[in-house]
This record gives C-alpha cells, sequence and structure tokens, in this order.
C-alpha cells in the first residue's frame, strides 16, 4: 500500500506523522536533502533532520547529485523510509532524472516504502510540476527537459499556503492553476497523509 507524509514544514507537524506511522524507534531514513543546495536559506533542512533524530531515526544523508548510481540504489532500497527536503523544485526534478532516483523512488514508494516529503518534495510528487513557477526559479535547473514528475499522488501540492513569505506567490499559483488543476494548499502546520487511495489533511 502506497504511503505518503507530504508537508510544508515537517517540525510544525512532527507529532502528526508520529500518530501517522507509530513504529518509528531504530528505523533508518534516507535523508536526500539535493533542493535545498541551489538555495541560500536551507534552515528546513536541518530542522527535519533534528526532528527525525528526537523520534529515535536513524538519518542516512543522500545528496544524490554527488552520489554513485549503486549508492543511490542502495540507501534508497535498505533504508526504512524515504525524505525528500524542500529547496528548488526544478533543480530536485533534473537531479533525479539525470541520476535515475527517480525510478528508484516511484518503484520503491509503490512497493508500499513510506516516503516523506516536505516543500519541494512534496511538489515533486503530482505528476508535472509547471504550476510551481510561480514560487521557485527555473533557472536553477538548465538541464532539465519537462516537468513531469513522480506521479505518485493524483494532485498538486501547494506548500507554504497563507505563509506570509510566500502568501502572494501561493495565491497567484491558486488563481492561475484552480480551474485546470487539483491543487492541494496547505500551510506550514498542515499535512497530507496519503494510504493507498485514501488522502486527508490534519492541521495543527
Amino acid at each position: 500500500m502506497k504511503k505518503l507524509f507530504l508537508v510544508s514544514s515537517f517540525k510544525d507537524v512532527a507529532d502528526i506523522f508520529v500518530n501517522f506511522h507509530k513504529d518509528l524507534s531504530g528505523k533508518t531514513v534516507t535523508f536526500i536533502p539535493t533542493a535545498s543546495i541551489v538555495e541560500k536559506f536551507a534552515f528546513n533542512v536541518t530542522t527535519g533532520k533534528k526532528a527525525l533524530e528526537k523520534m529515535g531515526l536513524i538519518v542516512d544523508e543522500l545528496e544524490i547529485s554527488t552520489a554513485t548510481t549503486a549508492e543511490i540504489i542502495s540507501k534508497i532500497k535498505n533504508n526504512d523510509f524515504i525524505y525528500v527536503t524542500g529547496g528548488n523544485t526544478f533543480f530536485l526534478l533534473q537531479e533525479l532524472k539525470r541520476t535515475g532516483t527517480d525510478k528508484v523512488i516511484i518503484d520503491e514508494v509503490n512497493s508500499g516504502k513510506l516516503y516523506i516529503g516536505e516543500s519541494a518534495g512534496a511538489v515533486i510528487t503530482s505528476s508535472n510540476i509547471e504550476y510551481i513557477k510561480g514560487m521557485d526559479s527555473i533557472k536553477k535547473a538548465p538541464s532539465l527537459e519537462n516537468f513531469d514528475a513522480l506521479g505518485l499522488v493524483e494532485f498538486y501540492t501547494v506548500p507554504h499556503f497563507t505563509n506570509l513569505l510566500f502568501k502572494k506567490r501561493t495565491q497567484k499559483i491558486m488563481d492561475t492553476y484552480s480551474s485546470t488543476l487539483n491543487l492541494s494548499p496547505i500551510s506550514n502546520n498542515d499535512a497530507i497523509l496519503v494510504s493507498g487511495n485514501e488522502v486527508k489533511k490534519e492541521s495543527n
């Protein structure tokens, strides 16, 4: 059964995650910070990692832009969970495709491995990420040929909705695409919980 936990800010909904997946202690998370390496501010990466460790999880970092194919396959397949952080969604997609990590993640999630996506990591689970152009710069992914993404869910997450820094940008995305796409806006205090075909939103 497919299981995803999609958020804007993991530390703000960590308690919801504990209830969503209770068997956590001693489990290992493949932590992918790739989206953040082209951004100036990556504070959510540090706070997300600390929140995971506080739960008793072992964080195994995987920087896919520099890792070998063998390392990527080994970590994603052998570790218990996959966590993809926030940052630039287009750069993230470029590197996922370039390294073949996208296919490895899709296979693992479709086989039942828990996927945690924070901000860009949540956006990437939709079938196409063109809609997020109003939030992220496409210039950071010069080798990206198309916007086709992981296609793990049938909706399009709009992270940081109502957050002061992103208020205008997220509203513009909503105004532009709400008539054509199944948008799912979430604030920093919301989480989208996917279990098989069931999708629900929980808030703090």
